[in-house]
């Protein structure tokens, strides 16, 4: 069941969204050869209960870190620790806020120094596919055009889009209906009310779609070692298209 939520509940996510994406900005300070995802992890994890919301990352489903960070060929839910990164890699961090019982979750990729320009188009490809398909997230369409847009984006530029991992309603839980994918056919499944709130995330691969998950059952990983990137707004459909709810 897809939960419309009020104006009253929109403004707590309007605070939480607000909070992931002051957190996103003061771990851009810090991505820099040298550091650890760990640390980068106990920076955001103080931060944001700084700002009186938890991770909502955090022990979920046991998950140790509070936020996900992963590099390179790691496309989502990597846990943080001693790896350092180094110059020419990518982080993909994902961060979510918990604030007064509602989330909020957003996931950007980030280059660490200087890195190539076959990369940094990898990254600019899939950011850009985040905003082709909230063109399409509006009272009244259906949802699956935010899919087809994305699919058809990314792959013109010759990218894969991962189908294994989708995109979710989000509110009280982390996690809601609907399921979002980043491909398929068009006008498919619910029309768009005013009140829906969607983490819409493409998940991107520079070679070919397939992942796997390695031996600590978290990290998933492209099976033929390319970089990934993973770009993430969490959104309200609203009367006159979609507010980004994941802003500064």
């Amino acid at each position: 069941m897809i939960i419309c939520k009020t104006p009253r509940e929109l403004d707590i996510m309007r605070v939480a969204g607000k909070i992931v994406a002051l957190t996103h900005q003061e771990l851009q300070k810090y991505i820099k050869p040298g550091i650890t995802t760990k640390e980068l992890d106990s920076i955001a994890e103080k931060f944001i209960r700084q700002h009186d919301a938890i991770p909502s990352f955090k022990g979920y489903n046991g998950f140790t870190g509070s936020i996900c960070a992963s590099v390179n060929e790691e496309l989502v839910h990597g846990i943080p620790g001693d790896r350092l990164l180094k110059n020419g890699d990518i982080i993909s961090i994902d961060i979510g806020a918990k604030y007064n019982g509602y989330h909020g979750d957003s996931a950007w990729t980030y280059a660490v120094g200087e890195i190539s320009d076959e990369t940094q188009k990898l990254l600019d490809v899939t950011e850009q596919s985040l905003y082709k398909g909230l063109e399409e997230a509006k009272p009244g369409e259906r949802l699956s055009n935010i899919s087809h847009a994305i699919q058809t984006y990314v792959e013109s530029y010759g990218f894969s889009v991962v189908r294994e991992y989708v995109g979710h309603g989000i509110g009280q839980n982390l996690h809601e209906d609907p399921q979002i994918p980043h491909f398929g056919p068009p006008n498919k499944g619910p029309r768009l009310k005013p009140g829906m709130v969607l983490a819409v995330e493409p998940m991107v691969n520079a070679g070919k779609r397939y992942v796997r998950t390695l031996p600590d059952n978290w990290t998933v990983v492209t099976t033929d070692g390319k970089m990934c990137a993973h770009f993430e707004h969490t959104i309200a459909i609203v009367e006159t298209g979609y507010e980004i709810l994941t802003k500064a």
